[in-house]
């Protein structure tokens, strides 16, 4: 179990330490945002035949499993038509089954924004979005993850902010946070 302590507590304050809790978007996170073809693109005439992040489904289950013990969620900004695919998509290739995140925890919301919220509500303690301008309102969250690695060619933004941390591969945010289980 990974406990953290809440930004600014003294260590022996009640109610000090937390439950670490991880979030992770889907588009360019999850779904790889960039495929081959435009018939592949999650936005094409297939979006199930979008490919998966390298590495994610592994990764997610790792985490899933320990540190987190089932307390991730996915919060992902969609409409309906995008949202009713994201569904769609995380059936077709077992997301669920393959990584033991609940599927109750999937989470929609209309604007970047409004990750916040959720975020606060929930208690996160580490996300992982390919948008910088997410992890900027995501001011609860203690441990913010820029994942490059579903960009494709898309150059990834310049200069990560100190309280983000770029990464480009699913094995670099695990990393990072089973490192502070040790």
């Amino acid at each position: 179990m990974l406990l953290r302590r809440r930004p600014g507590s003294p260590a022996e304050a009640p109610g000090a330490y937390v439950l670490s809790m991880l979030g992770v978007d889907v588009g360019g996170v999850i779904v790889d945002r960039v495929a081959a073809g435009e018939d592949t693109s999650f936005f094409g005439s297939q979006p199930l035949l979008t490919p998966a992040v390298e590495g994610v489904f592994e990764v997610l289950a790792r985490l899933t499993a320990e540190p987190f013990e089932g307390r991730v969620h996915l919060i992902s900004k969609a409409g309906p038509k995008v949202a009713a695919n994201t569904r769609a998509w995380l059936h077709h290739h077992e997301f669920f089954r393959r990584t033991g995140i609940p599927t109750a925890n999937l989470h929609f919301v209309r604007e970047r924004a409004d990750k916040a919220p959720i975020c606060t509500r929930l208690g996160l303690t580490h996300f992982v979005d390919d948008c910088l301008g997410v992890l900027g309102h995501l001011t609860t969250v203690s441990h913010r993850y820029l994942f490059t690695g579903g960009l494709g060619d898309n150059p990834a933004p310049s200069g990560t902010p100190p309280w983000a941390t770029a990464v480009c591969t699913w094995a670099e945010p695990a990393d990072a946070v089973t490192c502070g289980c040790r």
